[in-house]
């Protein structure tokens, strides 16, 4: 496994993360604690680093596997865990919810608490609630920085004004700078490019992927059906509950799992692993969250990083899941760009003017890359 600089900090992170929403079958899907465990030390044998959790994740309970699971390995030093606050579990009580101070404060108290753990590595709020000023979440994150309960924050399904907005303050008041940007990317979900690529890439912020496999769809395991698709698991199940994470059954879509399954099968690699080596190559990016219900779909899936997609392969998946260009995005294509440029060609620095460095860290061979780190 390789690791990567997350952000401008100096945690050093395994590119490919587990995450562990499935630990605990409290929400009708996911793993019992025997499988969870297994998923767990297969990724530990790997050489994974990452783990990813949330107090809302299955009530509280994969807070409390993964913790155990940690400690009975006896892995809280080298682990790098990552947990999320926002969502409320107390209806009726709405400060027991949102980023306010208050919850914030009384969040990471239960997380510590689950997690058997006297910090966090990494702190990320896990949705914009539409109300906390930035200048309160990060005021209140860099208090628990600097009372060694947590190490390092990030910002997860939050605006690109509001992510800047939150950097720029830390900048400027010398708090705990943001260091991971925890977002939806996938072949089926590409928004992020807009804004949050170079957001991430010049402010810091390393890009931590979630649902590389837009919730299954792209593992092959569903078909175009009557009803929008066919097949089990989430994305079927949850179909038509309103939430947009899982509305993934559209004629776009099957485009783009028609054309992935023809790569995989030049490349004789399944699906998934393919799906997640683009991700987890695009610029920005540090990490790659990966979650199983089952053994065998994990061990597949750290797979995806022993082999490179040929050029001419990625550029047929970029074509088939390229999203449509909105204003004002309009004007940042290369034709508007000439016309600003007076017909010169004028260009960003390239890759190659920040060199790759290789450091050692703790006698492994820590690969970074000064463009994807930051």
């Amino acid at each position: 496994m390789d690791y990567y600089t997350l952000g401008r900090s100096g945690l050093k992170v395994s590119r490919l993360a587990l995450g562990t929403m499935t630990f605990g079958e409290d929400w009708g899907w996911g793993a019992d604690e025997q499988v969870s465990r297994q998923i767990f030390d297969a990724y530990v044998e790997a050489g994974g680093n990452l783990f990813d959790t949330a107090d809302l994740y299955t009530g509280g309970r994969s807070e409390e596997m993964l913790g155990r699971f940690v400690a009975e390995a006896g892995l809280r030093d080298a682990a790098v865990i990552a947990t999320k606050f926002s969502f409320n579990a107390a209806p009726g009580n709405p400060n027991a919810g949102g980023n306010g101070r208050k919850n914030i404060l009384r969040a990471v108290e239960g997380s510590l608490r689950r997690l058997g753990t006297d910090y966090i590595d990494l702190y990320i709020l896990h949705a914009w609630d539409r109300l906390t000023p930035a200048e309160e979440v990060m005021r209140t994150l860099d208090d628990l920085v600097r009372a060694g309960k947590v190490r390092h924050i990030g910002l997860s399904n939050v605006p690109a004004w509001y992510a800047g907005r939150a950097q720029t303050l830390a900048d400027l008041c010398h708090w705990e700078p943001v260091s991971a940007l925890q977002l939806e990317y996938s072949l089926a979900e590409r928004a992020v490019e807009d804004e949050y690529v170079d957001l991430g890439t010049r402010l810091g912020m390393g890009l931590m992927v979630w649902s590389p496999l837009a919730s299954g769809l792209l593992s092959g395991k569903y078909r175009p059906g009557r009803d929008g698709g066919e097949g089990e698991g989430r994305l079927a199940a949850l179909a038509g509950s309103g939430n947009p994470v899982f509305e993934k059954f559209t004629e776009r879509n099957w485009r783009i799992v028609a054309e992935l399954e023809a790569v995989a099968g030049e490349l004789g690699r399944p699906m998934a692993q393919v799906a997640v080596n683009w991700v987890a190559n695009r610029p920005g990016v540090a990490t790659v969250l990966v979650g199983a219900t089952k053994l065998h779909q994990l061990r597949d899936t750290l797979a995806a990083l022993d082999f490179a997609i040929p050029a001419e392969l990625a550029a047929r998946l970029d074509a088939v899941s390229a999203p449509p260009l909105h204003y004002p995005y309009t004007f940042f294509s290369p034709a508007m760009q000439g016309m600003i440029a007076g017909g010169a060609t004028v260009g960003d620095k390239p890759p190659a003017y920040l060199p790759d460095r290789t450091v050692a860290a703790g006698g492994v061979g820590v690969s970074v890359n000064a463009e994807e780190a930051e």
